[in-house]
């Protein structure tokens, strides 16, 4: 908080009161405290006045001259009331002493609050158990894990009961400092040190209690918590009962964006929203979490808001009532009244404030028991939402010298005024260290005191100090204060068994673990330590998050004299230090120092002699000695010694000769390429004078070496001091028995590899090798590498650009990657290219930013030695970093603009900043600046900032993946420079150079500041120091035409003289290089062969390498062979460039040297040797290398013959395929069968597999090429084919999804099964490509029409819909066909139908009809009764049975026909030959077409002709509803229906068929009446079902509470597909059922979701879900919503549910059981052995026996048997006197095992030693068995057994 004070003006009276006078707001003051705060006596009368002492005490009151000049007749008044005071009564004068300081009600304390106050809080701290909220006047209260919101309770309790301990929800993951929170008091209290303990609850059920439904009302601004996580958006909390409160992904997009980083929120995640809507009475309201809706939302009176529950952290428009001396009153929401202490007022109006004035307040906090509330008018809580900043520029725990008094408040505490503006405020309680009795005079007005910062209050913005000395002068303050490794002192608080309890502070206990009580282990520490002991420890560990401190009473360890190791970056070689052991282990001892830093021991360092048994000699907690061998500390390895080891100080000196031959000894021990740690002797003007640790070698590490970055080479080399210990360090060359060291990371990087020439015979032109440049000349540059070897990179190869002066490009000592170019043998010299186009990977960004990355490294690591130096300035340089903040003093600003400042932080620096970094503002000396350092230079000792106010926000841009940003530059180094993203206050490093040789830039290449670049950046990318490090677009490089241009100035050379050699002679040599395919052997007369290594050993093993027989320096005997043409590089290829020089080739085989003829060279071309390979040779060859671009390995048959395998064709394993470049070695010999000459002719194809061709039965590997839905996979297949595999040639055993777990790109082992010209047929099931297995087949493969016959039951897939019926896919090559009248029970009409529910590649189970139908297909059906499956149609369809339609057809046409007939009876003639003639002319079709008005017309002739016989009304059958599957009722008419419509058929089907006579009318006549009468009499029988609504209704009005009816009403709704019908009648079943009829309303529910399951969307079942869950027993409607599930074959659904089940209701067997019910019965056995372990861990060990038994039934009935008895004979192995057990196992076996098991199992279930009646049972069953089984010699055996039995028990019992 800023507050501007001008002059001697503070905050006044007169600016609150808007303009009044000393007097007025001395009386004002009076006036309020008498009103505010009634203490009973005579009222005060308004213009009494008070003493000077009380004016001091105002913190508004006027000082400086207006209170210094004095008034005549106010000094006359002040006499007046002195006088009139002296006259009082004492009580009257004890009265107005009391009232000489104001009372300060307004501030909050701890003796104030009451369980159940709201308050409005700031989270201050998050830790993973809890929150740290700071509330209103400085208090801090505290929010456990489960005081959030029952949701995150409930998954968080789940999570820890499935040991799911990694996936637990962090608390930093959901909250973060600077939230505003609501909260309330659920709990006050003391801790154990009878300290305050104040517990908060942020649930929203608790939070708004106040609230119910009813009062809910849009526009509320309301806070909750995140219960649910649903597909379109989330479930809130709000804490109110019977509300579902909604916030759609739409609306929460903005929050996840700009608040939550992107992602998405969860569970028990705190969210201010807005009431969007309001609707069905409160029960569901739909939420805004927008920015815009949230900050603008104010409480207003049609809101209902009042006392009873007014919430904190309302916005709300007020009116200021009275202004007092300390507080305003205000008046909002018609007529409640507030407080709005000092505190809170806004700091930016302090002064304009009056009676009258309108302001935006919000509710802080009320107090429930005297209904007052308290506001506050600061800005950042009138904005909902917004993050409270944490300033906090005192650091807690700084001492602050001089600080301010600005007023003291009797009671409560002091205000003060820092140096820097800001205020600060102490309790009363921490003024001092004892009771103070004139406070108000040691805290006057203006007096300075020096205080200590203890704590932040965000709520008032301001430093919580405290004046007491003690805390002044402690030592620490905080845990943070400790470091490990510190000497502490403390008291014993108390003895526990773990171990000593150490009082450090008031605040901080440490730990004396039971192990460090002493040297040696203590068995009674109470001996030594009693309870107020002062003893003195050392910190061993410090864990400032959880707040616990460890230490330390061994006395080595205490006044031990050796350096501390507190970080792995502390442990150098050769420092030696006290440690303790913590492990012991046969291989060695794990040794701890401070700071939890371990390292270990080996075996063979635990002594001079290595002990065998360490664990004899060693023991944990013991004190020991340590000396670091090595240390790694970006992987925290640290090696250790336990050997004394005597450095070069303490060795005897010896001779000279003595001393020179242990350097050379020593050097020779160290090659080129060790690694090394060093320690600094001396430092030299090129160089630092070193010693290799341990032994102490004498080395030279040049100042070149010092790093890859010329600038922190000469950094390094000025920084590093005598004694300092370099790790890390690579012994590069040896030069007159002195060791030269390099510790550039490029050529360590490079060195480690392993592919290094060392020597110049090895090189290779192509060769691309890191090394430095050596010296620098006018036509190239030098480069030096490993080795000792030298290449020139000539002028024109050295850069890109064109080169002028070579001297600006390079420099001596650099680091630079070179390409080999051209060789010359003779001269050993090499021509080099240092292009960045011919050296760079091509990948700009990363080689840039692994440079940056490395050079930012290392000065971390320059820091890190600076740290630790005594000089103070040197170590407040090492603590800056680039963006901190600084309050800077403007020294000086020179005419060129550029400024120099003073600060406290940066004291003996140089600080400055250029006239750009300026900003607009004019700036003059002396003045108080904020700025932002861009870089610091350590070399210099100066820090450059800026204080443009651009930098100084604190906009940050939050990033998304890659993206490409436009960047500013702010300051450009020589190896880095650091831009902000515009727009933002972000900065970011970005590299100067993008490669070690992109060092020369154009003056319009150059960086500068305020020039804008685009940088590339990754929201997880790189960081230093919470910088991202970015990279800049590579530039393009151009090629020029000629690769190399030539040299300016070229040396000859003489020819070379070409060896004599001839084929067949023998020679000697000696081994000169070795090559993983090849030697290299010197001959006499400087001659160079060749052996490949297919010619050094006779018989080569698969996987040896034959060139390792052999060394460098073997003599070996040799015989020529034949000749090898290379080009020379003794002459440069611009002179001689087809120059070529043959090379003998040699074979060293005994075999061929033996032979006395001498081998003929093979003249032939390499093409016809290629030719002379057949397919399916078998040869060995030797491998070159894995081409990971091409996927293929390169291998050599001969010198000059060589192959390529490709990928598919290395091994049948595809599991090894991950990392093919691992599974060979180079040089190493394999077998190979030939394929044929590759397409150039020059190559052989080769196979590893043994696989030549793809013929039928092959295996081999594939690679999925695509997934084809429902069809199958494309696969590539060696030799560039292409197979398919269709879904009945994926597995052995189908399922609903075949195609899961085939990914395209993925490795498959298939097997060929047909050959086709474009395609071939391919199989995955294993029985085909593991056919050395013999695997079990589930669904056997049909390869033709054979393997078929009539009546078989088989799987398949839907293949196809046509216009005869369903395809379906029995095989790769046989396709089966359903014809429609076989594929369901159900009437279909249309049948698209067909295709729109039943999907193709749909499993489905078939029986077959014929071999062969009359389309040339397998005839099959799916009928449910054929199959018995259920039907593939599903009934939500509302399709009727075939059966029935039939039916009601037949029945429709006799009547049709009875009423034709009747009609036409009581026609006249003339109409019916009219109506015959007019049926003629339709056609003979069969059917009668009646149209309406004829009818009509008829009936009305009738009625004047001839009387008629009155109608009898009759019943007429709904054709839409079915009441059951079967039609028993009317079976009878069906028959009779049918008769009628035949004889109808035959009167229509001819005209020449005779007329009926007048006699068989009437006999056809009766027989229709007959027929109608018995269907009338059916239908109007009073048992008969309701058919019409109006039925149902009567039904339902007779039996409100019976489910049955109201589920038939929904039935006739859905038959009529009257779904919405449906919905509502189950409504109103659910509102008309009596709440206690519990059963029936679960029925109507289990309806319900049987209804949406079947025609609604997954949305509406889950709304349904969720009721039902709300009304009902969850368990009952989650077993019920998984049967629903299950029926309807929704297994991943059902699957999801169970699991969701057993998180929920972990505690119910039930739950396990059914599911494991599920899992079998869809044959995942080994899912319902995993799920029995996982339901032993979670349910009580008192069930354990039970459900494993239920387990072991399910195993009997649906599972593996075996297992099923192995689980209950090891259940009756620990219960074996369970005879309920026995029993049950008993029943099984005779259920589903054989006789023979059964007897067994009843032979030892009547030799148990129970109890005899249970005995007893068991012979019953015995004897029962063996009647009904048995035979009468069996029955006589167990009724001898059971006597046996008996005389045993009598004689025991006699005895």
């Amino acid at each position: 908080m800023r507050v501007r004070v001008s002059g001697s003006i503070g905050w006044a009276a007169r600016s609150i009161s808007g303009g009044r006078s000393h007097g007025d707001v001395h009386a004002l003051t009076v006036a309020a405290m008498d009103e505010d705060f009634p203490r009973g006596g005579i009222q005060r009368k308004p213009t009494a006045g008070k003493n000077k002492n009380e004016e001091q005490d105002n913190l508004f009151q006027l000082s400086g001259s207006e209170h210094r000049t004095k008034n005549p007749k106010v000094e006359q008044r002040k006499k007046e009331i002195n006088n009139e005071k002296t006259k009082k009564p004492r009580e009257l004068q004890g009265r107005a002493s009391r009232e000489k300081q104001p009372k300060e009600e307004g501030i909050l304390t701890f003796k104030k609050l009451n369980v159940g106050t709201l308050l409005l809080g700031c989270v201050k701290e998050v830790t993973d158990f809890e929150l740290a909220i700071g509330l209103p006047h400085g208090l801090t209260g505290y929010v456990s894990l489960t005081g959030i919101c029952d949701a995150l309770t409930q998954s968080l309790s789940e999570q820890v009961n499935e040991d799911l301990s990694e996936d637990l929800t962090a608390l930093p993951d959901l909250y973060s400092p600077g939230m505003v929170v609501r909260c309330v008091i659920s709990q006050l209290g003391a801790t154990k040190t009878n300290r305050h303990s104040l517990k908060l609850s942020i649930n929203p059920k608790e939070v708004n209690a106040a609230l119910s439904a009813g009062t809910l009302r849009a526009g509320m601004l309301l806070s909750g918590c995140v219960s649910s996580v649903e597909d379109h958006g989330y479930l809130v909390d709000i804490g109110v009962k019977i509300t579902k409160a909604f916030l759609s992904q739409q609306k929460a997009q903005e929050y996840i964006k700009n608040r939550n980083q992107g992602l998405p929120l969860r569970v028990g995640q705190y969210l201010n929203f807005l009431l969007e809507s309001v609707k069905d009475n409160g029960r569901f309201v739909q939420l805004s979490v927008r920015s815009t809706d949230v900050a603008t939302a104010m409480a207003t009176d049609d809101q209902n808001w009042g006392l009873c529950n007014l919430l904190p952290g309302l916005v709300v428009n007020a009116e200021v009532q009275k202004v007092n001396p300390h507080s305003l009153v205000l008046q909002f929401l018609s007529g409640v009244l507030g407080t709005v202490d000092f505190r809170h007022l806004d700091p930016q109006k302090i002064g304009t404030y009056h009676t009258g004035q309108k302001v935006k307040a919000c509710v802080l906090y009320v107090q429930p028991d005297s209904k007052s509330v308290h506001l506050t008018l600061r800005p950042i809580f009138l904005q909902p939402g917004a993050l409270v900043r944490q300033p906090g520029r005192q650091s807690i725990g700084e001492v602050l010298e001089q600080c301010t008094v600005l007023c003291y408040h009797k009671g409560a505490g002091v205000t003060f005024r820092l140096e820097d503006g800001s205020f600060a405020y102490s309790r009363v309680f921490h003024l001092s260290d004892t009771k103070m009795t004139s406070a108000a005079n040691v805290f006057r007005k203006g007096t300075k005191h020096r205080c200590r910062v203890i704590d932040y209050a965000p709520m008032e913005q301001m430093a919580l100090v405290s004046l007491k000395k003690t805390i002044i002068e402690a030592p620490f303050l905080r845990y943070h204060d400790i470091l490990p490794g510190q000497m502490i002192e403390g008291k014993v608080a108390s003895l526990e068994k773990f171990g000593v309890l150490v009082k450090v502070t008031d605040h901080i206990r440490g730990l004396v673990p039971r192990t460090h009580l002493a040297d040696v282990p203590l068995k009674h520490p109470e001996k030594m330590y009693s309870v107020g002991d002062k003893i003195k420890c050392r910190v061993l560990r410090v864990n400032a998050e959880t707040k616990k401190v460890t230490l330390t009473r061994k006395k080595t360890l205490v006044k031990s004299k050796l350096p501390v190791i507190s970080c792995y970056s502390e442990a150098v070689p050769g420092q030696t230090a006290h440690g303790y052991i913590v492990c012991v282990k046969p291989f060695g001892c794990i040794v701890c120092f401070y700071g939890d830093v371990r390292g270990l021991v080996p075996r063979h360092e635990l002594s001079v002699e290595p002990p065998p048994f360490p664990e004899k000699v060693f023991y944990v907690g013991q004190v020991v000695k340590a000396t670091v061998l090595k240390c790694n500390p970006n992987q925290e390895k640290l090696l250790l010694s336990l050997k004394p080891h005597c450095d070069a100080i303490g060795r005897e000196p010896g001779t000279r000769a003595d001393d020179a031959a242990q350097e050379r000894e020593g050097a020779a021990g160290y090659p080129t390429g060790k690694i090394v740690d060093v320690k600094v002797l001396a430092k030299a003007k090129d160089g630092l004078e070193v010693s290799i640790l341990p032994e102490q070698v004498a080395a030279f590490l040049p100042t070149t070496h010092l790093s890859d970055h010329v600038s922190n080479c000469r950094l390094l080399a000025e920084r590093l001091r005598v004694g300092d210990v370099i790790s890390g360090v690579m012994c590069w060359s040896q030069a007159i028995n002195r060791i030269i060291l390099s510790r550039k990371p490029a050529l360590l990087a490079f060195v480690e590899q392993g592919v290094v020439a060392k020597d110049f015979t090895e090189l290779q032109v192509g060769m691309v090798m890191t090394g430095m440049v050596k010296n620098i000349m006018p036509y190239g540059v030098f480069v030096e590498f490993a080795h000792g070897l030298v290449g020139l990179a000539p002028k024109a190869a050295m850069s890109d650009k064109f080169v002028t002066n070579t001297v600006d490009h390079f420099v001596m000592g650099q680091t630079v990657v070179a390409m080999v170019t051209n060789l010359d043998e003779e001269k050993r010299r090499a021509l080099l290219t240092l292009k960045v186009s011919d050296c760079g990977s091509g990948d700009a960004d990363r080689e840039s930013l692994a440079l940056l990355s490395q050079y930012l490294m290392e000065l971390d690591f320059i820091r890190s030695f600076m740290g630790r130096r005594d000089s103070p300035v040197v170590a407040n340089l090492s603590r800056l970093v680039i963006g901190q903040r600084l309050e800077l003093t403007v020294d000086a600003v020179k005419t060129d603009g550029t400024m120099h400042f003073t600060g406290k932080d940066v004291a003996g620096l140089t600080v400055t900043a250029s006239r750009y970094h300026q900003g607009e503002a004019p700036v003059s000396p002396g003045q108080q600046l904020a700025a932002v350092v861009l870089f610091v230079d350590l070399l210099s000792s100066t820090v450059y900032v800026s204080v443009r106010p651009e930098l100084l926000c604190a906009r940050v841009k939050k990033l998304k993946g890659v993206s490409q940003q436009s960047a500013v530059v702010q300051f450009v180094a020589s190896d880095v420079a650091v831009a902000s993203l515009c727009g933002s206050s972000q900065l970011t490093f970005t590299p100067v150079a993008s490669h070690l040789n992109d060092t020369f830039h154009f003056d319009s290449e150059k960086l500068s500041e305020g020039q804008t670049v685009s940088v590339k950046l990754k929201a997880s990318g790189k960081e230093h120091q919470g910088i991202p490090l970015s990279s800049r677009g590579p530039s393009k490089h151009r090629r020029p035409n000629q690769d190399h241009e030539p040299l300016e100035a070229v040396e000859e050379a003489a020819p070379e003289l070409q060896h004599t050699l001839c084929v067949g002679d023998i020679v000697s040599g000696t081994v000169k290089s070795v090559r993983p395919t090849s030697l290299f052997i010197a001959l006499p007369g400087g001659v160079t062969g060749f052996v490949h290594a297919s010619e050094i050993l006779e018989r080569v093993s698969d996987g040896t390498v034959p060139t390792s027989s052999q060394k460098v320096g073997n003599t070996v005997t040799a015989k020529v062979i034949g000749g090898k043409e290379t080009k020379s590089h003794k002459f440069l290829p611009i002179t001689h460039s087809r120059f070529t020089v043959n090379k003998p080739v040699l074979t060293l085989r005994p075999s061929k040297l033996s032979e006395k003829h001498a081998a003929v060279p093979q003249d032939e071309e390499l093409v016809d040797r290629l030719r002379a390979f057949k397919r399916g040779q078998v040869l060995t060859c030797y491998v070159y290398r894995y081409y990971s671009a091409k996927q293929c390995l390169d291998v050599e048959v001969t010198h000059d013959i060589h192959g390529n395998v490709e990928q598919l064709l290395l091994t049948l394993n595809h599991k090894c395929m991950k990392h093919p470049e691992r599974m060979f070695q180079p040089g190493q010999a394999l077998t190979a069968t030939v394929i044929s000459p590759d397409s150039t002719g020059t190559r052989l194809c080769l196979s590893l597999t043994g696989l030549c061709s793809l013929d039928e039965g092959a295996v081999t590997l594939g690679t999925i090429k695509k997934v084809l839905p429902s069809i199958g996979v494309l696969v590539s297949l060696p030799f560039g084919k292409t197979g398919r595999a269709g879904l009945c040639d994926l597995a052995d055993s189908y399922s609903e999804s075949p195609l899961e777990g085939l990914v395209q790109g993925s490795l498959i082992r298939c097997c060929v099964i047909s050959k086709d010209k474009n395609q071939l047929g391919i199989s995955l099931r294993k029985s085909r490509v593991y056919p050395e297995k013999k695997l079990p087949v589930c669904d056997p493969e049909i390869t033709s029409i054979k393997d078929l016959w009539k009546g078989a039951i088989l799987r398949g897939y839907i293949k196809d819909f046509g216009e005869l019926g369903v395809f379906v896919s029995l095989s790769a090559t046989l396709t089966g066909h359903v014809q429609y009248q076989h594929v369901t029970d159900y009437s279909v009409n249309d049948n698209r139908l067909y295709q729109e529910n039943i999907p193709k590649g749909k499993l489905v189970t078939v029986k077959v009809l014929s071999t062969k139908d009359q389309a040339g297909y397998v005839g099959l059906s799916l009928l449910p009764q054929d199959t018995r499956k259920p039907d593939l149609l599903p009934a939500s369809l509302g399709l009727l049975c075939k059966e029935l339609n039939e039916t009601k057809m037949e029945v429709a046409k006799a009547g049709k026909r009875k009423r034709r007939d009747s009609e036409r009876e009581q026609l006249p003639p003339k109409k019916l030959k009219t109506q015959k003639k007019q049926r003629l002319e339709e056609g003979d079709c069969g059917l009668e077409v009646y149209c309406r008005e004829a009818d009509e017309e008829s009936d009305a002739d009738i009625e004047q002709l001839s009387p008629v016989k009155p109608k009898v009304p009759r019943l007429q059958l709904s054709t839409s509803f079915a009441w059951g599957a079967s039609l028993n009722t009317i079976a009878p008419v069906t028959k009779g229906h049918k008769d009628m419509s035949s004889d109808s058929e035959e009167e229509q089907s001819t005209d020449t068929e005779p007329r009926l006579s007048r006699r068989e009318k009437e006999a056809s006549k009766r027989r229709a009446e007959k027929e109608l009468a018995r269907v009338e009499q059916q239908l109007t029988d009073p048992a008969r079902h309701p058919q019409t609504a109006d039925d149902f209704d009567r039904l339902v009005l007779g039996s409100p509470n019976s489910s049955i009816i109201w589920m038939q009403y929904m039935v006739f709704h859905l038959h009529a597909t009257e779904i919405e019908k449906a919905r509502a009648v189950a409504e109103r079943a659910l509102k008309t059922i009596s709440f206690r009829e519990e059963q029936e309303k679960l029925n109507i529910w289990v309806a319900l979701l049987n209804l949406e399951n079947l025609y609604g969307t997954e949305e509406s079942l889950t709304k349904v879900f969720e009721r039902a869950v709300q009304y009902n027993d969850p368990l009952k409607v989650f077993q019920q919503l998984a049967s629903v599930y299950t029926r309807s074959e929704k297994y991943k659904q059902a699957d999801a549910l169970y699991n969701t089940m057993l998180k929920r209701f972990r505690q119910e067997s039930a739950v396990w059981l059914s599911y494991a019910t599920f899992l079998l019965k869809q044959g995942r056995g080994e899912g319902s052995r995993a799920l029995l372990e996982r339901a032993l861990k979670c349910l009580p060990k008192k069930e354990h026996v039970d459900v494993i038994t239920k387990f072991a039934q399910l195993e009997f009935r649906l599972g593996d048997r075996e297992r099923a008895k192995a689980m209950f004979e090891s259940t009756l192995s620990s219960y074996p006197k369970r005879t309920d057990l026995w029993s049950i196992y008993i029943d099984l076996v005779v259920k589903y095992g054989s006789q023979e098991e059964v007897r067994h199992l009843l032979d030892r279930a009547v030799h148990l030693k129970a109890a005899p009646k249970k005995i007893k049972f068991f012979f019953k069953r015995y004897l029962a068995y063996e009647k009904e089984h048995g035979s009468a010699e069996r029955v006589q055996a167990v009724k001898e057994m059971a006597l046996a039995y008996v005389d045993s028990r009598t004689s025991l019992e006699g005895s």
